[in-house]
């Protein structure tokens, strides 16, 4: 019994220390992004030159779960903003 006492005490105290829900503004503007995500492939190309390397160039192509499991964009931002907050979205998703 007495090596119980200090697993429940640590078990109670992380807890008190989990994060409540989140403000439903701040979740709809997170959600979004993950909607747009879920929507296609996302990448970038940077090209320029600087005076120490010459010529450069990069490119970055990202790809969600998301994307990959054919989700609904609209689906996945109200599950995402019920899941953060604990009901349903405050405003539609803007995914322009």
């Amino acid at each position: 019994m007495r090596a119980v006492l200090p697993l429940l005490l640590v078990v109670v105290a992380l807890g008190a220390c989990a994060p409540g829900p989140v403000d439903p503004a701040r979740a709809a503007d997170r959600c979004e992004e993950r909607a747009r995500a879920a929507q296609g492939p996302t990448g970038s190309v940077t090209v320029g030159v600087n005076t120490h390397r010459g010529a450069f160039a990069g490119g970055e192509i990202g790809v969600s779960g998301d994307y990959l499991a054919g989700r609904d964009p609209l689906a996945v931002y109200e599950d995402c903003v019920y899941a953060l907050t604990g009901a349903a979205p405050i405003r539609p998703a803007r995914l322009r």
